[in-house]
């Protein structure tokens, strides 16, 4: 089943010694770890980069609105997207922009850690959580961020590098802001969810994908 879009943030807080969010979720009561309080400021979703693969050339144009803990979204990148990159965004036929949506404050934090590598690793980063969903979701919050961080050692990321990230609580609202900015702009109320060229799609098949793509090349 595909899961529905939250739409409030509820609080901010530090866990383990970073600054995250915590979104709402069937269970919104969580302990806080570490500092009681995160600092509180205005969010600038303008302040978040778009992340691109592909010709800025393309004639088409293709945005995925995912969830790092969307099962749906898993499937679609470690099958599907694999032959839509090869087909179509390595071929310079569209220009893919991936954007990310958050469930729970859990798919936040993946997206810090994916971000925190900047533009030049960030897919790369992206592939190693979906490919490692089943495993870094299980556990307690503290659990779940020390599994994403060995996500982001293993993708060349410095234990430096993730504390700062972490400890980003600026960033962290800038994003929430970007995500509930281009959700209610899009019109997203699940995932994955794709535009192309304007038009609106849920999840479907590289089969589907081919016929709406090659009609439009």
């Amino acid at each position: 089943m595909i899961r529905k879009l939250p739409i409030i943030v509820l609080a901010a807080l530090i866990i383990a010694g970073g600054a995250w969010l915590l979104i709402p979720q069937q269970n919104p009561q969580m302990p806080q770890l570490g500092a009681a309080n995160a600092q509180t400021v205005e969010a600038d979703p303008s302040a978040i980069a778009d992340m691109v693969l592909g010709d800025e050339a393309a004639t088409i144009e293709v945005i995925e609105y995912a969830s790092y803990t969307c099962p749906h979204c898993r499937s679609f990148h470690e099958g599907d997207f694999k032959e839509l990159k090869a087909d179509y965004i390595d071929t310079g036929k569209i220009q893919f922009t991936y954007r990310e949506v958050y469930f729970d404050r859990f798919g936040l934090w993946a997206s810090m850690v994916a971000r925190c590598g900047g533009e030049d690793r960030f897919f790369g980063i992206t592939d190693l959580i979906y490919e490692q969903q089943r495993e870094w979701t299980q556990g307690a919050p503290a659990d779940i961020a020390e599994n994403l961080r060995r996500i982001g050692l293993t993708a060349g990321l410095t234990n430096e590098e993730l504390d700062a990230c972490f400890s980003d609580g600026e960033k962290a609202q800038n994003l929430v802001a970007w995500y509930e900015a281009n959700a209610s702009a899009d019109g997203v109320r699940s995932t994955p969810t794709f535009i192309i060229d304007g038009t609106t799609y849920s999840n479907m098949s590289i089969g589907e994908f081919r016929r709406i793509l090659d009609g439009k090349l």
